[in-house]
């Protein structure tokens, strides 16, 4: 069963929020961070070539922690603005997830939006956590059943 500590999934978390991808080492307790290059095509892999062939070689070794999808990233907005307090935002933020751009729209809404912008993050780094951890609950329940 693998346990990983407050600071290890906030150290995952934070590279997750940063659209790269990462994984842990069951025996070591490493976590290796790579860019996520399915995503950022002007990513250069050679500077991650040794990091990406000891992935490769030794993938049983790893656990990999998936970042949101697009969907499940919108529904971490749309949860957000359904339950911000502030009627004047909240409206902002529901008009801006029901246009074109909806990523775009919400981003800059939530720049300009004072304190709310630090409420935002905040809420987002829970949704993370949560993730992160459900995602290590489903990895220790198939080791469990093997």
């Amino acid at each position: 069963m693998i346990k990983l500590t407050e600071q290890q999934i906030n150290e995952i978390v934070d590279s997750l929020d940063s659209d790269m991808k990462c994984f842990y080492n069951k025996s070591t307790g490493e976590i290796k961070t790579i860019p996520n290059f399915d995503s950022c095509y002007m990513a250069d892999e050679e500077p991650w070539e040794e990091d990406l062939k000891e992935l490769e070689e030794n993938r049983e070794d790893y656990l990999g922690f998936d970042n949101m999808s697009s969907r499940e990233s919108f529904e971490v907005m749309a949860d957000f603005a359904e339950n911000i307090d502030n009627p004047i935002l909240h409206n902002k933020l529901i008009n801006a997830l029901n246009k074109s751009k909806p990523f775009r729209n919400f981003k800059w809404q939530i720049d300009n939006s004072g304190e709310y912008r630090q409420i935002w993050f905040d809420f987002k780094h829970k949704r993370y956590i949560e993730r992160v951890k459900e995602q290590l609950e489903n990895f220790n329940r198939i080791e469990d059943n093997e």
